[in-house]
C-alpha cells in the first residue's frame, strides 16, 4: 500500500512511519480519568485512534493497542467523598460506563486497558530508579522530578524551559527545589486512599502512571504515543522527561495529538458549562453519526460541534447505510444465480466490467493514499462516497449481475472496516424493528385521524430511504 506518513508532534513534520519491529506496532493512547461519564472531547481521540489502529491492521500490521484508565487521582477522591462511596467503586462505575459508550460508538476495545491501582509496584520501582539516578528527590513524603536535570525538558511542546516556570502555581504544602518540578508520588492526606512506599503512604502522581504502564506493556520505546492536544504540556512533556531519564531511550518514535472540539464556535470548557456527554449525545443521534462527525475534519484541526453538523452527519450516514442495505437486498433478490456470480467475483476480484473495475480500483487507491497521508479521514470519506455513487448508479440498472454487486459490497465493507460507519450485522434487525414500530404508530395516528402525525412519520421514514405502500392487506414498506 506504500508508505504511511505521520505528522510527528516532536519534529513538527510529516515523517515516514517505520516501527521499531517490522510488522508490529506498539501504540499507547492516554485514556480517561474515570470519575465521570466521558464527554465528546474525550470521544474524539477514542474514535480517531480506533481508526488509526484499524488502518494499521488493514495494511498488515500487528497492533498492540494500549489505553490506560486513570483510576486514582484528586477527581476520583472528591467524587468518592461526594457520593459516599470509595475510589475503587467510583472507578468501576465509570470504567463500565466508558466501555458501554465505546461499544455504542463501534470502537474496538484496546489490547489492554491498564489501571493505575493495578500497577503500583511498577510505578514505585520506576520512581526508585529515578531517585537512584538523581533525577528525583523526596520532600516531606512527596517525591518530585528534577526538571532542570533533564536538559531537553520542553522539547515536545516546543517551549523554553526557562519560561515554563512563569504561571506555575505551587500547591499548599509543596516543598520543591524548583517551581517546575512535578510530583511523582504524593503523600497521603488524612482519609485518602493510599499505598505503602519507601517514602511513606501515598499515591502516584498523574504523569508517572503512563510512563510506568507504557513500559510494562510495550518496553522502553513506543512506536506511537497519542492523545489530545491539551496533553502535550504538561502531561506528555513530563512523560518524556521521566521516561527518557530512566531508560536513556526515546519514549516514542512518533507523537500524535488531535485538536480541540468547539461547541457552537466556543471552546468546550467547564467554566462555560458547555460540555456534552457521549451518553447525552447518543440519546439524540445515532452512534455512526457521531463517528462520522469526528472523522469529517482532519484530526489535527479544531472540530466545531453544532446541531447542523450532526444533522449533516446523520444524513451522510443514511446514504452509506442505505447503499449497503440496497446492495444486499439486490443480491438476495438474484437468488442462486446471483450467488454463483458473486462467489466467482469474490475469487477474481472483478466485476466482469473492465471500466467499472478501473474506477473501483482508482477509488481504492485514493482511499489508501489519503489514509497513508497522516490519516486524512475527510478525504478518505470522500473516496467512500465516490464508491457509494458508483454503487447507486449500478443499482439503477434493471439487470445487475451478482459479480458487480459482490465487488461493490466487498469494497464498501473493506473501507468501512477502517472507518466503522456501518452497523454490526445484528443491528439491521433492530433497525427493522424501529421501522415497524414507527409504522404501527402511524397506523394508530391515522385511526385517530391525527393526520399531521401520520404525515410526519411518513416523511421521517422517507428521509431514511423507507417507502410506504398502503394496501388493503396493510402497510408494506421497502427501501429505496
Amino acid at each position: 500500500m506504500g508508505q504511511i506518513r505521520i505528522y510527528n508532534t516532536m519534529s513538527r513534520e510529516k515523517e515516514v512511519f517505520v516501527p521499531l519491529t517490522p510488522g508490529k506496532v506498539n501504540m499507547y493512547v492516554c485514556g480517561p480519568t474515570v470519575y465521570d461519564y466521558i464527554h465528546i472531547g474525550n470521544a474524539r481521540p477514542v474514535i480517531f485512534f480506533d481508526v488509526v489502529r484499524r488502518y494499521l491492521e488493514a495494511v498488515g500490521y500487528e497492533v498492540n493497542y494500549i489505553v490506560n484508565f486513570t483510576d486514582v487521582d484528586d477527581k476520583l477522591i472528591r467524587k468518592a467523598a461526594e457520593t459516599g462511596s470509595t475510589v475503587p467503586e467510583v472507578a468501576e462505575k465509570y470504567i463500565a460506563a466508558f466501555n458501554e459508550d465505546i461499544e455504542a460508538l463501534q470502537v474496538r476495545k484496546a489490547t489492554v486497558n491498564p489501571r493505575v491501582m493495578h500497577h503500583i509496584p511498577q510505578i514505585i520501582a520506576f520512581i526508585e530508579g529515578l531517585v537512584a539516578r538523581g533525577y528525583a528527590y523526596e520532600s516531606g513524603g512527596d517525591v518530585y522530578f528534577r526538571t532542570l536535570k533533564f536538559p531537553d525538558y520542553g522539547k515536545l511542546s516546543h517551549q523554553n524551559p526557562e519560561e515554563l516556570q512563569y504561571g506555575i502555581r505551587i500547591e499548599v504544602g509543596e516543598k520543591k527545589e524548583n517551581p517546575q518540578d512535578f510530583a511523582l508520588w504524593k503523600a497521603a492526606k488524612p482519609g485518602e486512599i493510599f499505598w505503602e512506599s519507601p517514602w511513606g503512604p501515598g499515591r502516584p502522581g498523574w504523569h508517572i502512571e503512563c510512563s510506568a504502564m507504557a513500559r510494562e506493556y510495550a518496553g522502553d520505546t513506543l512506536d506511537i504515543h497519542g492523545g489530545g492536544h491539551d496533553l502535550q504540556f504538561p502531561h506528555h512533556e513530563c512523560e518524556v522527561a521521566q521516561s527518557e531519564s530512566l531508560t536513556g531511550k526515546p519514549l516514542a518514535r512518533y507523537w500524535m495529538h488531535n485538536g480541540y472540539i468547539h461547541i457552537n464556535n466556543e471552546k468546550m470548557s467547564k467554566s462555560l458549562g458547555n460540555g456534552i456527554s457521549v451518553k447525552e449525545l447518543l440519546r439524540r443521534t445515532k452512534p455512526a453519526a457521531v463517528r462520522y462527525f469526528m472523522l469529517s475534519t482532519h484530526y489535527r484541526s479544531p472540530l466545531n460541534f453544532t446541531d447542523e453538523t450532526i444533522r449533516q452527519a446523520e444524513n451522510s450516514i443514511e446514504r452509506i447505510v442505505n447503499c449497503h442495505v440496497n446492495l444486499n437486498h439486490r443480491l438476495a433478490a438474484l437468488g442462486s444465480r446471483g450467488a454463483a456470480g458473486a462467489e466467482q467475483a469474490r475469487a477474481t476480484g472483478s466485476t466482469g466490467e473492465p471500466e467499472l473495475d478501473r474506477r473501483i480500483a482508482e477509488i481504492r487507491a485514493r482511499f489508501h493514499a489519503k489514509m497513508s497521508d497522516d490519516f486524512n479521514t475527510p478525504d478518505a470519506v470522500t473516496a467512500l462516497f465516490d464508491l457509494v455513487g458508483e454503487a447507486n448508479q449500478a443499482l439503477k440498472r434493471e439487470v445487475l449481475s451478482g459479480a458487480v454487486i459482490r465487488v461493490l459490497l466487498d469494497e464498501l465493507e473493506a473501507i468501512d472496516r477502517v472507518l466503522g460507519f456501518l452497523p454490526p450485522a445484528d443491528a439491521a434487525k433492530l433497525e427493522d424493528e424501529e421501522i415497524e414500530r414507527l409504522i404501527a404508530e402511524r397506523t394508530e395516528a391515522r385511526k385517530n385521524k391525527n393526520w399531521a402525525r401520520a404525515d410526519e412519520i411518513r416523511d421521517l421514514l422517507a428521509e431514511r430511504g423507507i417507502l410506504l405502500e398502503d394496501t388493503p392487506q396493510g402497510v408494506r414498506w421497502r427501501r429505496k
